[in-house]
């Protein structure tokens, strides 16, 4: 990881040392900026996601950290002392820091599960109903008429397109919280 304080970051986002400094931060795992101002903490966010094409994620705890959390892909919010505004500006947030480990590895891991196969399943649910109606066309003789009425095609939008995805959402977990905590390169390997 790299720490850097707020004096060198003015320095190093001057476009002379922008590209050693992002050579540089391409081999690290994690940046960490202290007493850096709002605008420089944006501009480094915007800069590494820009020039490095990496995914982002800003975590921060006051109104201080609000312009990088909304640069980046990825904010997350700690409500402490300083306030809420980090969490309200968030797209996730916590209660404290520690709790970051488990929002990534466990319920980064199920929702990116829960993700993919959700988007399998729209497109074998749209793939079965145009199929269907593909294949009717050619027994009415490509007349255009319905072969359902309009109330059963508006429940089987509704239902299968709005019940599974709740229930999925819900229940589905490939891997229970206390293996992915354990093993965190589950993470990767899901992917």
């Amino acid at each position: 990881g790299l720490v850097i304080d707020g004096k060198t970051l003015e320095h190093v986002l001057h476009d002379s040392l922008q590209n050693t400094f992002l050579q540089l931060t391409g081999k690290c795992r994690a940046v960490v900026c202290c007493q850096a101002t709002p605008l420089q903490k944006s501009v480094l966010v915007r800069l590494v996601r820009n020039k490095l094409k990496a995914m982002t994620l800003a975590v921060g705890d006051g109104a201080n950290d609000v312009s990088m959390i909304q640069v980046a892909d990825i904010g997350v919010g700690i409500s402490g002392e300083e306030g809420m505004q980090a969490v309200m500006a968030s797209d996730f947030a916590v209660s404290q820091f520690r709790h970051l480990r488990k929002l990534l590895l466990v319920h980064g891991h199920w929702c990116y599960t829960r993700l993919t196969s959700m988007v399998l399943y729209f497109f074998y649910k749209n793939v079965a109903y145009v199929n269907l109606l593909f294949w009717y066309q050619f027994f009415c003789g490509f007349s255009g008429t319905s072969m359902t009425h309009y109330w059963i095609l508006i429940l089987f939008n509704l239902l299968f397109t709005s019940v599974p995805p709740i229930i999925c959402g819900v229940l589905d977990k490939d891997v229970s919280a206390e293996i992915l905590m354990q093993l965190p390169q589950l993470y990767m390997t899901s992917q």
